[in-house]
């Protein structure tokens, strides 16, 4: 058997790291008074501090400093009592004073970890480590004009010193599926805790993915080098260049004969477009960086007392969320899923719900496919939704009483939200009342006489004409329930 032939069934584990930046709350930059909002005309965000002019100097956001603690706290991460900013040096156009401030030896925290599942169960509930999580700044934006012939190169410098926290994972990551169940958790848990809006179209919310290959060979087990993927402007996006990344180097090295010293690190660009990884340059190291303390800053220390305040202060995360709502409303983790991805305000009024209609799983099926539609529809927040969660619990209520089926249910609460009226009102506005059961009693024998054939059928077994019954049923009084009526005539039948 050749070599070629070998490497087709070889067996490979994907390796991937996932560093993420993303940009903090503050209404101000890392080290100056500047604005952070996103949108503004270009180069009307800025001043001397951050564009690096000499003679400034740089102070710190507390507020930033404060929303980095929040986040490394609920990401399980060691707090660093001492703490201290470095320049990372490196020479680009849109970074004015040809460094970063950063943070190298001495992080804000580190060995921190991250819970990621599928209630679809497309992937294993796992643990991701954390290795770091540092406060930096961030550089400006260089735009480039190739499409218009000239291909010039603006810089927009506004966002030059916006705070950044930088979460870099461990190499637990072993699909392009983990890595986005990771960075959708992370996203989640940033939003629950007001550290960010994670917004990646206005680059609120950045990835990087090292990635790379353990190959079991004849020859023991290999592993290829480092490619950095960047340029992956959303989380399908990051699942397609890693999936591709993956193929690609286990091509490479099929190709190479295993000889992987002749291949160096690098990085990569995904290109959307074409659906591919395009080489961008050489892979750096830390020392390329030429790291040394930013003399210009004092350290930052915090004590025992500040952090055990910020971590009461985080409230109930995602995962502590979900567990809760499986365990007191009987709910299934799928369900769980959706409602805590959907924020804290839609939680807030499922639980409400829920304890007034006492019914969680209706509750939650309600929710999933009529309010989430509505909202969608209007393009509106769980607080603008115009049913609260009284109105709708009597809703509920009724359907779950056998006053309406689920059908008619859901035309009542088409009613509440158009018209803003209770569940009693609209009811009345379609015309909808009790129906006597004499009234039904008599309906269902009436339709038996009429339908000799159909109770013939039904007497044989054939229960398939019953939802006959229940059509013609409907037509005559809409206001009937349709289990009522399919109990009622099989008991008839029952009797003849």
């Amino acid at each position: 058997m050749t070599t070629a032939t070998m490497t087709e069934t070889l067996p490979y584990d994907t390796v991937i790291g996932l560093e993420v930046h993303v940009q903090l709350l503050t209404e101000s930059k890392l080290f100056c008074g500047c604005d952070t909002k996103f949108g503004a005309p270009p180069n009307t965000q800025t001043c001397p501090v951050c564009i690096g002019m000499p003679g400034t100097l740089p102070v710190m956001n507390r507020r930033a400093f404060e929303l980095s603690l929040r986040a490394a706290l609920a990401l399980n991460c060691r707090i660093n009592p001492f703490t201290k900013w470095d320049r990372k040096n490196y020479y680009y156009p849109d970074l004015p004073k040809g460094y970063q401030i950063s943070q190298f030896d001495l992080p804000l925290s580190s060995d921190g970890h991250l819970c990621i599942s599928d209630p679809k169960g497309a992937i294993e509930p796992k643990t991701i480590g954390i290795i770091r999580v540092h406060l930096e700044e961030d550089a400006g934006k260089s735009m480039h004009d190739e499409a218009a012939g000239k291909a010039d190169s603006r810089i927009d410098l506004n966002r030059t010193g916006t705070p950044l926290l930088e979460i870099v994972s461990q190499p637990d990551l072993r699909s392009a599926a983990e890595a986005k169940a990771y960075l959708t958790e992370l996203k989640l848990l940033l939003n629950y805790l007001g550290v960010s809006d994670c917004n990646m179209q206005e680059g609120s919310l950045r990835v990087d993915a090292n990635v790379n290959l353990h190959i079991d060979s004849p020859a023991g087990k290999l592993a290829t080098p480092i490619v950095e993927v960047k340029n992956m402007n959303s989380f399908r996006a990051v699942e397609r260049a890693l999936a591709y990344e993956t193929q690609r180097q286990y091509e490479v090295w099929k190709e190479t004969g295993q000889k992987l010293g002749d291949v160096p690190k690098q990085t990569r660009g995904w290109d959307e477009e074409a659906q591919i990884t395009r080489p961008q340059r050489s892979k750096e190291e830390s020392s390329d960086y030429r790291y040394f303390p930013d003399p210009d800053l004092v350290p930052v220390t915090v004590d025992a007392e500040q952090i055990e305040a910020i971590r009461r202060s985080l409230g109930e995360l995602p995962a502590e969320l979900r567990t809760r709502l499986e365990e007191t409303y009987g709910i299934t983790p799928y369900d769980s899923d959706v409602l805590v991805n959907q924020g804290r305000a839609l939680v807030d009024y499922y639980i409400e719900l829920t304890d007034l209609a006492g019914d969680g799983k209706a509750a939650a099926n309600w929710i999933q496919q009529d309010v989430l539609r509505t909202l969608n529809e209007r393009q509106i927040t769980i607080d603008q939704f115009p049913v609260r969660p009284r109105e709708l619990a009597d809703l509920l209520r009724s359907v779950r009483s056998g006053k309406l089926d689920n059908s008619r249910g859901r035309d009542v609460l088409g009613e509440m939200i158009a018209a803003g009226k209770s569940a009693e009102e609209a009811m009345d506005a379609l015309g909808i009342r009790d129906v006597d059961e004499t009234e039904v009693a008599n309906l269902c024998r009436d339709l038996l006489a009429a339908n000799p054939k159909v109770v013939a059928e039904i007497k044989e077994g054939k229960l398939k004409g019953v939802g006959a019954l229940i059509g013609q049923a409907k037509k005559r009084n809409p206001n009937v329930n349709p289990n009522h009526v399919r109990q009622l005539c099989l008991e008839l039948i029952e009797q003849m």
